[in-house]
């Protein structure tokens, strides 16, 4: 069957920024204008079709990426508008993961904020093109040229601006498209619908004039056939830049810029236009690396249709009508509703019952789906988030993505037998649907323990376990997730001998322990590869090396040391907290004919690298918080006196408008409960954000403490 929309008429995009630059105000504008939906939603009363979580609509915030297709003009867009807050940072990551192009917004008087500094890193790492959208000209204060100059100094970014705000006082007029020479002006009276194309104003066109010579002087920098033109003084066509800066958008050299008021529906008409003329189709990008499974050979798949069908799973939604949609961006191939499709993961094949197209929480049937496109399958099981699907004949395992390790933790508990089941339940598919939340056992208390990235982050999914799985459950006070590391080198040996006559246990392992604080990524590849018993876990950050001459310990027990040592990290051996940053080497032991075994070896190595971390200055870890706080001047005393009084060292503060911006770390068992103080102290004017920066050492009264509560006894001084 032929495809419906070209590979080259197909746009794959998101839409990025910092909490409350207007994401979501901006996509509900792009939904109006291409005909989905016929009356706007707004995020302030709760109707914005992108936020259709409950949660979502009581917070007027964004809490999981939503995905939508339109049509401009006859280029299909499919959408996924992300969230802001550093909590979801994961949904952000798996968004951008499958994306080819995104827009980052900006606000027009806030410019460059902590979480657009991280969303725009995520893209960098995934390489996806961005244009750059100034949104809320409207507002008193804005200001385009000093947002442009943020890319710059904060980003490190090349701005390309093709487009200049027209403002009368205070008051957002317009836009002056630069590549055009012409002036956009929108009708007040048609909500944006209609807009006058007309002359640049008298005031702007000197201005307009030296900004399109500056558009010109930056490709030419970049793009010899423009740099040809400019020095030979011929004239050079809007046809030419426009073409010249999709190439060089694509290539990441350039990040054109834009402006408009997205609430007052002003600008996003040739927003639309510069995702068509600058965003890369899926047949632009390099095309997909994969990996054979069990295997390191490498394979690519091009964004064909006569491919081998290959799919990356990057969100799970659980709805109440169908059960679980996974969504899932297609890299090459063609998938049909009815199709049998192979999880490499889990060496599971699986039945696609139906294929949907969505629109945030609607849906449509379609029958299949070809390479470039994004849609929802139902009728995948057992599939998590990150997962590859793929042709059974051809199995590819895409690359995975990383995900930060959970900062925060809270025990929960059924309140009734009928409420246990549940819980158990709703636990399970809430992990299948975020890589950053984890459940756990705790050993010594047999309490449920739920870890994630924030406060708001498991406040909300304790919500919805409520909400939508009818859970009743109690909630304990919220727990830091502190690490333990060492700070010294040391050696011991475990012992694990039981010989009482008949079939014994014997295994003696010598191990010496250092710390790894920054592990060097070559030097851990090259003694990987030179050995196989050598060994890396990068959740841990954990090396070990196997030094065994003349066979002391047999070959075929070395795994199962090391499998006691990275137990040994797991549990921690100073309060119980996961371990990190430890090189373990094992130079000596050793072993009996009859009575050595893997189960021996195993707890030797866990009882010789807990006594070697006793002996090597253990210390507890941290995690520290980067926090911004943006607070009316008259009260910057106050609020540098409470960051200070909570551990935080004021890294720095910068004035914008009427109002100071302080910069700060803090570490995070500080923070529980600062928003109610910070409203308080400033009477509901200043605001916050906070994300996780790194573990650092803590002090020994918080240790001591830590300590005291673990052991529940005082410790001694």
């Amino acid at each position: 069957m032929p495809r419906q929309v070209p590979l080259e008429k197909t746009r794959n995009i998101g839409i990025m920024a910092h909490i409350d630059a207007g994401k979501t105000t901006t996509t509900e504008r792009v939904l109006y204008y291409t005909g989905i939906t016929h009356k706007m939603g707004e995020v302030h009363e709760g109707t914005a079709v992108m936020d259709y979580m409950v949660q979502e609509q009581e917070r007027g915030i964004t809490i999981t990426s939503a995905a939508t297709t339109c049509f401009w003009n006859d280029i299909r867009i499919n959408i996924i508008d992300t969230p802001g807050h550093v909590d979801f940072t994961a949904e952000v990551e798996l968004s951008l993961r499958v994306l080819d192009g995104a827009i980052a917004l900006l606000g027009a008087v806030e410019g460059v904020e902590p979480q657009t500094e991280a969303v725009w890193r995520q893209a960098d790492k995934y390489r996806v093109p961005r244009i750059v959208f100034v949104n809320k000209m409207d507002r008193a204060g804005a200001d385009f040229e000093a947002c442009v100059g943020q890319l710059v100094s904060k980003l490190h970014a090349n701005p390309v601006p093709v487009q200049l705000p027209i403002v009368s006082g205070d008051d957002f007029e317009g836009i002056i498209d630069l590549l055009e020479q012409k002036a956009i002006v929108w009708k007040d009276e048609t909500l944006g619908a209609d807009y006058v194309v007309e002359e640049i104003p008298a005031a702007h066109v000197e201005s307009a004039r030296h900004h399109r010579e500056k558009i010109i002087e930056v490709l030419g920098e970049i793009d010899d056939a423009i740099m040809e033109k400019y020095v030979h003084g011929e004239p050079i066509s809007a046809d030419e830049l426009r073409a010249s800066l999709r190439r060089q958008t694509i290539a990441m050299k350039a990040f054109p810029v834009l402006c408009g008021a997205a609430f007052k529906n002003k600008g996003v008409q040739p927003l639309l236009d510069a995702v068509v003329n600058y965003l890369p189709s899926p047949a632009d990008i390099p095309p997909v690396e994969g990996a054979t499974p069990g295997t390191e050979e490498k394979q690519i798949r091009r964004a064909v249709d006569e491919e081998p069908f290959s799919a990356l799973i990057f969100k799970i939604m659980t709805d109440p009508f169908v059960g679980q949609l996974a969504f899932l961006r297609v890299y090459s191939g063609t998938l049909n509703s009815g199709d049998t499709v192979y999880n490499p993961r889990l060496a599971r094949r699986e039945r696609i019952s139906r294929l949907l197209k969505m629109h945030a929480n609607k849906r449509e049937e379609i029958t299949e789906v070809n390479a470039g496109d994004i849609a929802a399958a139902v009728g995948l099981k057992s599939v998590s988030t990150g997962d590859t699907i793929c042709d059974e004949d051809n199995p590819i395992v895409l690359e995975t993505m990383d995900f930060p390790a959970p900062v925060i933790a809270v025990a929960i508990e059924p309140k009734t037998k009928a409420d246990q089941e549940k819980l158990g339940v709703a636990l399970s598919k809430l992990t299948q649907e975020d890589p950053t939340f984890k459940v756990h056992t705790d050993q010594d208390t047999n309490q449920t323990i739920i870890a994630g990235m924030g406060e708001l982050h498991l406040e909300i999914l304790v919500d919805r376990m409520m909400r939508e799985f009818n859970v009743g459950a109690n909630v304990g006070r919220p727990q830091v997730a502190y690490r333990e590391t060492i700070r010294a080198a040391a050696e011991a040996e475990g012992r694990y001998v039981k010989q009482t006559g008949g079939h014994g246990q014997y295994g003696v392992v010598h191990l010496r322990v250092e710390p790894l604080p920054h592990p060097n990524p070559e030097e851990i590849a090259e003694l990987t590869r030179k050995k196989k018993t050598n060994k890396f876990d990068s959740d841990l950050n954990l090396l070990f090396i196997d030094e065994i001459v003349s066979g002391v310990v047999p070959r075929e027990f070395i795994p199962a040391v090391y499998d006691g040592v990275r137990e040994a990290m797991e549990t921690g051996v100073l309060a119980g907290y996961e371990m990190t940053g430890v090189k373990t080497t094992l130079d000596d032991g050793s072993y009996h004919e009859v009575d050595s075994s893997e189960l021996a070896f195993k707890i030797a190595a866990s009882l010789g690298f807990k006594e070697a971390t006793r002996r090597a200055k253990m210390v507890l870890l941290e995690p520290m918080m980067k926090v911004e706080v943006v607070v009316p001047e008259d009260f910057m005393g106050a609020v540098t006196g409470d960051l200070n009084s909570r551990r935080g060292q004021i890294e720095g503060m910068e004035k914008r408008g009427s109002t100071q911006i302080i910069r700060a770390t803090v570490p995070l068992a500080e923070m529980f409960g600062y928003a109610t103080d910070l409203r308080s102290c400033t009477q509901g004017r200043a605001s916050y954000t906070m994300h996780f920066l790194r573990y650092d050492p803590a002090p020994a009264s918080v240790t001591e403490e830590v300590l005291a509560r673990v052991q529940g006894k005082p410790v001694e001084k």
